[in-house]
């Protein structure tokens, strides 16, 4: 296919932050008095913004729905930690920087569900800012993945339609916002979700490695 602005998720997709994200709650947990999750049920925790995954965190450890006051108390202790913790072990994926740099000519953007704060620090510390045309967090507009409504404005951004776009991620919620935005979709299968997630969200194409965006984005006129 040929496509003129790649748009990429962050977390699982460009970057494996799997440890610090695991640590920065476990040590909001430990400070507010909570046993630690396992890091599998961390994991699943992520994606769907930085409330919800302390929300989801808070409860699994109390055992029952957290009240409001304590929700925001706890995403204030988290954000702490994290900011302090965001770069210890966080790591770009294999291939990623090379594949990044073969697509030099396009129009790129990363949409993540991750707050712009977080988003910039991680991009900028891992030497990957440079590379993009457009950076949206979930903070960035009213809503956030899985509405459409980022994918659009990252596309508007870099100067082109939605259908123009790809949108590259490891999780449904990618997978949904790309859809819903009338843009095709490519799941990373080495992502923090899986093969099956992606396929049961209806993912257009998925990649194992990824530099297999190569050879599955052609160059306009190609």
């Amino acid at each position: 296919m040929v496509y003129r602005c790649l748009l990429f998720d962050l977390d699982g997709t460009l970057i494996d932050s799997r440890a610090d994200l695991i640590g920065s709650v476990n040590l909001m947990l430990a400070e507010l008095g909570l046993t630690p999750l396992a890091d599998e049920r961390i994991v699943e925790f992520v994606g769907e913004g930085v409330r919800l995954l302390v929300e989801r965190a808070l409860s699994a450890a109390y055992r029952r729905e957290p009240d409001e006051a304590q929700v925001n108390h706890a995403l204030e202790v988290y954000r702490r930690h994290y900011r302090a913790h965001l770069l210890d072990r966080t790591r770009v994926y294999p291939e990623v920087e090379e594949t990044l740099e073969y697509f030099a000519p396009w129009q790129k953007a990363v949409v993540t569900n991750k707050p712009y704060e977080f988003t910039v620090a991680v991009l900028r510390g891992l030497g990957l800012e440079r590379y993009f045309n457009a950076i949206l967090g979930g903070d960035s507009l009213p809503e956030r993945k899985p509405s459409p409504e980022p994918l659009i404005e990252a596309a508007r951004r870099c100067g082109h339609e939605p259908v123009e776009c790809l949108m590259i991620g490891d999780s449904r919620v990618d997978i949904e916002a790309g859809r819903a935005a009338g843009m095709k979709t490519c799941g990373f299968v080495g992502g923090f979700r899986g093969r099956e997630e992606l396929e049961s969200a209806g993912a257009d194409a998925l990649i194992e490695r990824f530099s297999e965006l190569r050879s599955l984005v052609h160059a306009p006129g190609a």
